[in-house]
């Protein structure tokens, strides 16, 4: 076993403490783009019958327990690195290093989904210019921002989701009026968003592993842990990221599907791609329909500058553990505080989002990111039932094994349902980074580098509690 090297050690800067509570949920809000509920509608609607509420509230509970699970590590693991951070700490390095080489899909590819959804906005906009130019100006300006500081990237996310979140507020009261005067189901009160005839629960879990992907932001805020005020904050600030995240969801997906019963108002080509624009035409004319895409910018920008501080720091934390070359990934400037290097190669990597399309990339991100929530799970159990011993009473076995049970098992049956390719893409993945970890173990005949079972690797100098 090799001594942990601290974060003075790995580089010649420090992450600052300077994110209070709401900020932090804010980036995890903002991470979770709440107008990406128009976007998908659609696509929901046709694949679950019309019943867009029931796969969100599914997805809401199946959240709702790995929510509690992370809140549980981030208390006792006060570190940035996520689910790959609590899987090495709780169970072993390698299992750790495997869960964080797959959640790297998600994290890596979240900065670049954001880059396609604003390359096609502005496409839609200015047909005459080509996509690789948005693409370019887009990257340069969000990995500029990071570069430069953590807070101000804090608060311009703030005021972007601030703006998205008002616009859909506008959007709901309209959708209000317009239902007391008869349109769409003719009332604002109604089982039928949740249930009705033909609807089965295949079809519900089909679209809840769909939206699914709306909810991947509330584990990201655990990558701000060591710039928090104080990491007791970290527990909070997951429960309400999934609740405030979970309740825009439910409400404007239920005013939504009262407006729209039938997916069959909208184009196929609308649901293929996005129902915002079609969604914003035929509730508000061209007014809202602009004014609802300018929300969906501002929400995916907040979205693109949230995905892109998170997967720099867990490049840092996975840098600093010597999982990765050192001397690059472990480095944060000292005079930003921010681990710039990561942030550099992250906006790089975004400019592939000239290349490829939005179906592409997308059906890969919900792969990692339900191993690492079905990993944080396990990672309960393991820390606190067998490491801590905290199985003797029964508040500890319904604390500690039975509710990370239950969420591992529901986060299990959405990874099931997932789409054929991401489940072949993301086992791909998977072997090449088994394929690396026999490098850096030489054959598994040791840990991976900077572990040590008596010392958090984190660099903290009082024990976890």
């Amino acid at each position: 076993m090799t001594t942990p090297i601290a974060p003075a050690i790995a580089s010649s800067g420090k992450l600052k403490r300077n994110l209070g509570l709401w900020a932090i949920v804010g980036l995890g809000l903002g991470y979770m783009t709440p107008t990406v509920v128009f976007d998908t509608f659609g696509m929901v609607a046709k694949d679950t019958n019309n019943v867009v509420p029931s796969a969100y509230l599914v997805a809401l509970v199946v959240m709702m327990f790995t929510a509690i699970s992370y809140g549980k590590m981030a208390g006792a693991i006060p570190s940035a690195g996520s689910a790959y951070t609590y899987v090495r700490e709780s169970i072993h390095p390698n299992v750790g290093f495997l869960v964080g080489w797959t959640s790297l899909i998600d994290y890596v590819l979240l900065p670049m989904v954001n880059c396609l959804i604003i390359r096609s906005y502005l496409e839609a906009l200015f047909p005459g210019v080509p996509g690789w130019i948005w693409v370019v100006i887009y990257c340069a300006a969000v990995t500029s921002i990071i570069y430069l500081t953590m807070r101000g990237t804090s608060n311009i996310n703030m005021l972007l989701l601030v703006f998205s979140i008002v616009v859909m507020v506008v959007f709901v009261v309209m959708v209000i009026a317009q239902l007391a005067q008869g349109q769409g189901a003719g009332t604002i009160a109604s089982v039928q968003p949740f249930l009705h005839d033909g609807v089965t629960l295949g079809a519900v879990l089909t679209g809840a592993t769909i939206v699914c992907f709306s909810f991947i932001g509330f584990d990201a805020v655990t990558m701000y842990a060591e710039e928090a005020k104080t990491p007791k904050i970290m527990p909070k600030a997951i429960l309400f990221t999934v609740i405030i995240g979970g309740a825009i969801f439910l409400i404007t997906s239920y005013f939504t599907q009262l407006r729209f019963p039938s997916s069959h108002v909208f184009p196929e080509e609308a649901i293929q791609d996005s129902t915002l624009p079609e969604i914003g035409l035929q509730v508000g004319g061209q007014t809202l329909q602009a004014v609802l895409t300018a929300a969906g910018f501002c929400a995916t920008l907040a979205s693109g500058l949230a995905s892109h501080a998170s997967v720099s720091r867990m490049l840092l934390v996975m840098g600093r553990n010597n999982v990765l070359p050192n001397r690059f990934f472990g480095h944060i400037n000292a005079k930003t505080h921010t681990p710039t290097f990561n942030i550099v190669l992250v906006g790089v990597i975004s400019l592939l989002a000239a290349a490829f399309t939005l179906e592409t990339i997308a059906a890969f991100i919900n792969f990692g990111a339900l191993i690492a929530f079905t990993f944080v799970n396990i990672s309960v159990i393991a820390w606190f039932a067998i490491r801590k011993g905290r199985r003797r009473t029964p508040r500890d076995i319904v604390t500690f094994i039975v509710l990370p049970a239950i969420g591992m098992l529901l986060t299990g049956v959405l990874w099931a349902n997932l789409h054929v390719d991401a489940l072949i893409g993301g086992s791909i993945w998977m072997g090449l980074g088994v394929v690396y970890l026999l490098v850096l173990t030489r054959g598994f005949r040791r840990s991976v580098p900077g572990f040590d079972e008596g010392q958090p690797v984190t660099g903290f100098n009082k024990a976890v509690k």
